[in-house]
């Protein structure tokens, strides 16, 4: 039988008034945590470099308005010390990332020392934090030694990476496992778990070499879209949908339940929704009159390698947790697709709109919940 609170109402009630640090809050899945947090009371603070750029969801969303932000970089230790001074966390959402597979084939090192070293300065801080109980540690679907095989990564498949991206985000893995046995394992203590989710889309991305982006660039300056790798199959999923799994987790955490045990979680797509470069790209560009342009196909023989094939399977927060995705392909493609063409008209205001579609989304969560329920009785 369903837990008879849904999801949407059991994260708000756990995180209303809990004092919750969020690192990475000026990025794309950062700031859409961060928006998620305030609208159900939380008080957060976020440590993160400042977005780059002259457009970001941080800024378009008012991110700075409704929490407190303090920039800092997570490689210098003194820094991130003195931004989390005087906040005492209940709640961690590690997200501060060099996120993208191809810039860490150009700054390799600085990859490793952001996503590994990085993370373990984050964690000696959180070591420091008397009311700490939980810590959510987000890596990424490409944390497993990739195979190029068809069917989903479990959470006990093996780490790997053949590019510094995914090799470093493997090691994050081992870094956070480490500090789960050897400083988080107090059965009375905080907690530490990873979540491993990818490929996510939405409004407000803006980052280099990310399709949806591209796409969005292209359009704005009436250039074709240049696709390289068409035929990829990637586990795209809207970006509140892995953020319902990570706020779910801790959730656990704050009420020490049995499924708070667990040391890592995917939260992916159905198996279904699990499409191409071009299938998702082409249903993108046909969503709305401003995103009508031209595709291009440019294989590069010298593009480092990546991934062709990359599935999640999700069944173990789905069994233990209860969570699922709820919104299809299509429901994925409009809202961003909606967010994209607002932007570029200027016919709204952003911040406004992404609560909209925030308050949208919960409001389908809880109707996919009350259907559950009613199909059980």
């Amino acid at each position: 039988m369903p837990d008879p609170a849904g999801i949407s109402d059991r994260i708000a009630t756990a995180f209303v008034g809990r004092r919750v640090l969020v690192t990475g809050h000026s990025g794309f899945k950062g700031g859409w945590l961060c928006l998620w947090l305030a609208h159900v009371g939380a008080i957060v603070r976020g440590i993160s470099l400042p977005p780059t750029g002259s457009r970001s969801f941080y800024a378009a969303a008012g991110i700075a308005e409704r929490i407190d932000s303090r920039f800092a970089d997570i490689r210098d230790e003194a820094a991130l010390r003195a931004a989390a001074r005087d906040f005492d966390a209940e709640v961690i959402f590690h997200l501060a990332a060099q996120p993208l597979v191809r810039r860490s084939y150009a700054a390799p090192a600085d990859t490793f020392a952001t996503n590994v070293t990085g993370t373990a300065h984050v964690l000696d801080q959180a070591r420091t934090m008397p009311s700490l109980k939980a810590v959510i540690v987000v890596t990424s679907d490409k944390c497993y030694e990739n195979h190029d095989w068809s069917w989903p990564y479990r959470e006990n498949d093996r780490l790997g990476g053949t590019d510094p991206y995914s090799a470093s985000k493997a090691c994050t893995e081992l870094v956070a496992q480490c500090y789960r046995r050897s400083w988080f394992s107090d059965p009375d203590g905080p907690m530490l778990a990873t979540v491993r989710a990818g490929n996510v889309i939405g409004g407000g991305d803006w980052a280099e070499d990310r399709l949806i982006p591209d796409i969005i660039r292209a359009a704005a300056a009436q250039n074709p879209m240049i696709i390289r790798n068409p035929l990829s199959i990637r586990p795209w999923q809207h970006v509140l949908e892995p953020l319902s799994g990570y706020l779910l987790v801790a959730e656990q955490m704050l009420a020490r339940t049995s499924a708070a045990a667990e040391a890592a979680w995917n939260f992916g797509p159905s198996d279904n929704d699990a499409v191409t470069v071009e299938q998702l790209a082409r249903a993108l560009i046909a969503s709305a009159p401003e995103l009508d342009l031209p595709i291009r196909f440019s294989a590069d023989s010298n593009a480092p390698h990546e991934a062709r094939t990359l599935r999640l399977d999700s069944s173990m927060a789905a069994n233990v947790l209860g969570w699922r995705a709820c919104l299809s392909m299509a429901s994925t493609i409009r809202l961003t697709a909606d967010w994209y063409t607002h932007y570029l008209r200027g016919d709204a205001d952003m911040a406004a709109f992404s609560c909209a579609q925030l308050a949208a989304y919960l409001d389908l969560r809880t109707a996919a919940h009350s259907e559950e329920l009613l199909q059980c009785t």
